[in-house]
């Protein structure tokens, strides 16, 4: 009963923008075997909660930005303290707060987005024609029919990859269609999971932190994973969620990223200052990384000694004089 106010928001979000687009003239009935004015509902409820929580997504940026400042610092902690595990925890912390950054603030984004996703989820779940309450959220009995019998390509968006056959015969839906179109929804869901956490990473860098540097390979690697096996159970509009929510983390991030490029690390700065002194121990190298092998063989300037040496043996004959000359000397 807690979360009913969650189940009453997410239902009026998406009833009022199925009424938005059923008022514009999206097509209530089936296009290509889909209902694309409930999918679009779907789709602008990810737009919608994107909106609200726009000011989370600045404040997180921020806060990755001064945890980046913060890695020279941390990592000094860490060889100060090496070995003493609760003094490091605890310098760490009053580091954190003197400099007003916070190291879960990366992912409260996801962290405020879990009940829209539980929301929805119930919601979905819901759309049996067979329930007897349909009216339940704010729902009419019409929107509920026709939220129940909407499809994906002919796959109901009640419906999941592990629904049961009294679970599809209650759709009306085809077992093996909407195994299919659920299996692919998944793996879009993944890869994109995976390429939201990989593109942060990529363009900010591995944390010096270890609990940061968990942190990052459970949003990289175990997240991912683990929507290999609950995948199974999402119904299908909750993946469509899913993978559009995805879809907007990638462009919002690029977007921000480009407008706002993380600093250059200490990290990055070690590992250009060898190259920089390698350049006049090992001018070849630094020419040929940077494409100045054409200037680099000063081969030529080299042979100018040889050139000191060549016009040696060609005046030999001025030679002789000067050898004269301190002979007169002596004489």
């Amino acid at each position: 009963m807690s979360l009913d106010w969650i189940y009453y928001a997410i239902s009026w979000i998406l009833l009022t923008w199925h009424s938005a687009w059923d008022a514009i003239g999206v097509p209530v009935g089936a296009v290509i075997g889909t209902n694309f004015a409930w999918i679009l509902a779907i789709v602008f409820l990810v737009v919608t909660v994107r909106v609200i929580l726009f000011p989370v997504f600045v404040k997180q940026i921020k806060s990755q930005r001064a945890m980046q400042a913060l890695q020279p610092k941390v990592k000094e902690l860490q060889e100060k303290h090496k070995g003493d595990r609760e003094t490091l925890q605890k310098e760490m912390m009053e580091l954190y707060k003197k400099e007003k950054a916070n190291p879960l603030m990366g992912c409260l984004p996801m962290f405020l987005q879990i009940p829209v996703f539980l929301g929805l989820f119930h919601v979905l779940r819901r759309l049996d024609p067979d329930k007897q309450n349909k009216t339940l959220y704010g729902w009419t009995a019409d929107q509920f029919q026709s939220a129940s019998q909407a499809k994906l390509f002919t796959a109901p968006i009640a419906g999941k990859f592990g629904s049961t056959a009294d679970e599809l015969a209650s759709l009306g839906a085809n077992g093996t269609t909407v195994k299919v179109i659920a299996g692919v929804l998944v793996l879009v869901m993944i890869a994109t999971t995976y390429l939201t956490s990989r593109q942060m990473i990529l363009k900010t860098g591995w944390a010096e932190d270890p609990q940061q540097r968990m942190i990052q390979r459970l949003m990289l690697y175990g997240i991912p994973a683990s929507l290999l096996i609950s995948g199974a159970i999402f119904p299908i509009g909750v993946i469509i969620y899913w993978v559009t929510n995805n879809l907007f983390t990638l462009g919002q991030q690029q977007w921000v990223l480009r407008k706002f490029p993380p600093p250059v690390t200490a990290t990055a700065k070690k590992a250009t200052a060898p190259a920089a002194s390698r350049n006049p121990v090992q001018p070849a190298k630094s020419g040929g990384l940077f494409g100045r092998g054409k200037t680099a063989p000063p081969a030529p300037v080299k042979a100018a000694a040889p050139k000191v040496a060549g016009p040696k043996p060609g005046a030999k004959p001025m030679n002789n004089p000067k050898k004269g000359r301190p002979a007169k000397r002596q004489g």
